[in-house]
């Protein structure tokens, strides 16, 4: 029997939560981080986690969090995913999309201000400002790229996001191995797409640190809801016609109870 909603919009938010504090909590706090220095090394020693610790820690916050309550709500932790998983039929309950989105992005809202509060403690708040790991395109893209190639990778990326989650949450995958799947390619996507636009492929992260974080990103943050929900439906849409796979008549979350 299916958890009653308000449990799995209470797993939704609890979700999401995590993946925006784990997530971007080691972009804020751990990407660069020097030690003490001492007469020997007046610098300090760089021990933080760089790029690929960042993109791992998304990817483990997605894993962890599937396996603890994926059963419980199906784990989407992301509108995107949300709506990817309708548009496939694996998420056929249209009246509570809208209460999915809703926790996905209150969890989010408040692993942001929990990250701002700490943050702030440590650096003061100007130091906070432009430094939450926000996504942008143009002068806020970390590596100077365009809108039109920010849209094209959010869209393509949460595409294939959502592939990959049809894919191994069917009766054809192998059992027990769907949460483990679904985090390393987020861990991937990260990996591909951090110097691109800080990686959002979710509208919830993007909009969880994008106020706290001031400096330009609420004016962008309408790309980081219309990139991934367009890739993420375009991919429910055609997951069946692309594979042969018809699994319409399948829980996402029953698939990960297997």
């Amino acid at each position: 029997m299916q958890p009653a909603l308000s449990k799995r919009i209470g797993a939704e938010l609890l979700g999401t939560f995590w993946l925006v504090f784990g997530g971007c909590g080691s972009a804020v706090f751990a990407a660069k981080f020097f030690s003490e220095g001492s007469v020997t090394n007046p610098a300090g020693t760089e021990i933080g986690i760089g790029l690929l610790g960042v993109a791992l820690a998304f990817g483990l916050t997605v894993v962890t969090m599937a396996y603890a309550v994926g059963h419980v709500s199906g784990g989407h932790f992301n509108p995107a995913v949300t709506l990817g998983l309708w548009a496939a039929k694996r998420f056929d309950k249209l009246n509570e999309v809208g209460a999915y989105i809703a926790a996905q992005v209150v969890g989010g809202l408040l692993a942001g201000a929990c990250l701002w509060g700490l943050a702030k403690s440590a650096k003061g708040s100007e130091a906070v400002v432009g430094n939450l790991a926000a996504n942008g395109y143009g002068d806020h893209s970390p590596g100077g790229y365009s809108m039109w190639a920010v849209f094209l990778a959010e869209a393509l990326l949460t595409a294939f996001f959502l592939f990959i989650i049809l894919g191994v949450t069917t009766r054809h995958a192998p059992v027990g191995f769907a949460p483990l799947a679904i985090g390393l390619a987020l861990t991937l996507i990260h990996l591909i797409s951090i110097p691109i636009s800080n990686t959002s492929v979710n509208p919830a992260r993007s909009t969880a640190v994008a106020f706290f974080n001031g400096n330009g990103a609420p004016g962008q943050l309408w790309m980081f809801w219309v990139a991934p929900i367009v890739g993420a439906i375009i991919a429910g849409f055609t997951y069946e016609a692309i594979t042969g796979i018809d699994a319409s008549n399948e829980d996402i979350d029953g698939e990960l109870q297997r």
